[in-house]
């Protein structure tokens, strides 16, 4: 009696506070509920659902972080095209995923391969327990993911630097997201998925961002072919903007603790560790790559942490809520030299990948997937309260390092091939050839494809110098080209128009 009458005195003083108190979810229906007859927000924690918000707003923050990035790493005269991709994947996918893109992938009927369409247009998606974790409603979980999904296709889609067409990549962006990233996304992380029953343990996405990101742009680069000048002095040039490739190296770093910590689903002490093993990760990366690069260049590159980085973050991507700290120290070392060396593999295929997104994305998440197998912990799991697994290897569980293998290899294979099929079939569409003229692969991605520059030199180079009249545009492709034949005799930089009339 007096137990009761404590617990009701503390239920009034909450109460006068203006708190709410945290009910289980009891509902049947789809929404979760009626919002006129019932108060939603009492099934689930105020701090999960800010921690949530703040993570979907830092994983956006990461789209113009892959922009900048691989703007800086292409020649100036199609830096712009690259930053407009990565925006625009975030448009056509923000639509894609409030289309069907979300029930295909998470509806709560889905089977093993793909979701239905019980969640089209986000019918019925509002306050019911998410089937990412009861800790946040459907809606939440539904803008969340829809981050993850626009940054895959923005990191694929930069395969078509500096000869592809944006029309057919827009289009490619939808298509490629429905067929390839949303039945990955729906075996991997929908409980109904047969990766997640199998017992696969992939917390970020090292299959579904990374590995299928890889594998689509190595496909696209495939099915484009090489740029002009590739094997010669012509395509032999440095990244054209290092401080770009600095930003987004900022911008992708940060919003990674959204991406990482934020696939804890609530605000909790796994979220702390997989925030702790992102930095470390990413930190021993890039330390790792600037050191491989000084043994062979003896000059300590700012491109080259940078891009162990990318890379430390990309293999701790599918382990940081699974595996204790220590081990964020291996998965950015590993991670990073795999990456390093697995640039070379381009030469190997023949295939001009020109922003080694291949051998960052695939193979670091291949790597990060496969040490997840070996470092996976009970303990960490649990770290939320409720999540339970038989762990990898550190628990002697070692049949999980052939499932890591079977996620991987399923991955890389549907996304590859699908993604050479869809490309196919892309490019036989009348108007909707993959590949750009020699002529605008000459002037430019961003001349001859948007009409404007990401630095106003560039335009103004080609007036003064070419002496350009008013009669005739710059802006089109269609027109004669402002590059002379000489300049086709030197290096595509864009400074080589002034070195061709010396």
């Amino acid at each position: 009696m007096a137990d009761s009458t404590v617990k009701g005195g503390e239920l009034t003083a909450l109460t006068s506070l203006n708190y709410t108190v945290l009910v289980p979810y009891n509902g049947t229906i789809p929404t979760g509920g009626d919002s006129l007859t019932h108060n939603l927000n009492v099934y689930y924690q105020s701090g999960d659902i800010a921690w949530m918000i703040t993570s979907t707003a830092l994983v956006l923050l990461m789209i113009p972080g892959v922009g900048f990035f691989y703007a800086g790493l292409a020649r100036r005269k199609s830096a712009l095209s690259l930053i407009w991709l990565s925006m625009m994947a975030t448009g056509v996918i923000s639509f894609q995923w409030f289309f069907w893109g979300y029930s295909l992938a998470f509806s709560h009927t889905a089977g093993r391969f793909i979701g239905d369409l019980a969640n089209f247009g986000f019918h019925n998606t509002l306050a019911h327990p998410s089937v990412g974790s009861a800790r946040i409603p459907d809606l939440l979980f539904a803008v969340y993911q829809g981050m993850f999904a626009a940054i895959t296709v923005a990191l694929a889609v930069g395969a078509v630097a500096e000869r592809g067409r944006l029309l057919p990549c827009v289009i490619f962006m939808f298509v490629w997201s429905t067929v390839i990233y949303d039945a990955i996304a729906c075996w991997t992380w929908n409980p109904h998925g047969w990766v997640a029953r199998m017992g696969g343990l992939d917390f970020a996405g090292g299959t579904p961002v990374h590995i299928s990101s890889g594998s689509a742009a190595l496909a696209y680069s495939l099915m484009l072919g090489k740029r002009r000048g590739h094997g010669t002095h012509e395509l032999n040039f440095r990244p054209h903007n290092v401080t770009q490739i600095v930003i987004g190296t900022v911008f992708l770093w940060v919003g990674w603790f959204g991406f990482n910590a934020g696939s804890a689903l609530s605000a909790n002490m796994r979220a702390v560790m997989a925030a702790v093993n992102t930095n470390l990760a990413a930190s021993t990366g890039g330390v790792t790559w600037c050191v491989l690069d000084y043994r062979l260049e003896k000059k300590w590159s700012a491109v080259g942490f940078c891009s162990g980085v990318v890379a430390g973050l990309v293999a701790i991507t599918p382990g940081s809520g699974y595996v204790p700290a220590w081990s964020a120290v291996v998965f950015g070392v590993v991670g990073a030299s795999a990456c390093n060396y697995g640039t070379k593999l381009k030469f190997l295929f023949g295939i001009d990948d020109a922003l080694d997104i291949f051998a960052v994305h695939t193979i670091g998440g291949l790597v990060g997937n496969i040490l997840t197998g070996f470092f996976a912990a009970n303990y960490i799991a649990h770290l939320d309260g409720f999540t339970e697994i038989p762990g990898g290897w550190l628990n002697r569980h070692w049949i999980q390092l052939g499932y890591q293998l079977a996620d991987s290899a399923s991955g890389f294979a549907y996304s590859f091939g699908g993604s050479c099929i869809i490309l196919f079939f892309i490019n036989l569409v009348p108007g909707l050839g993959l590949r750009a003229s020699e002529e605008a692969e000459v002037l430019g991605m961003d001349d001859a494809e948007i009409g404007e520059f990401a630095y106003d030199y560039v335009e103004l180079t080609r007036d003064v110098v070419q002496a350009i009249g008013d009669s005739e545009s710059k802006y089109s492709g269609e027109q004669r080209s402002p590059v002379e034949p000489t300049e086709k005799t030197f290096s595509s930089t864009d400074d080589t128009v002034i070195k061709s009339h010396r």
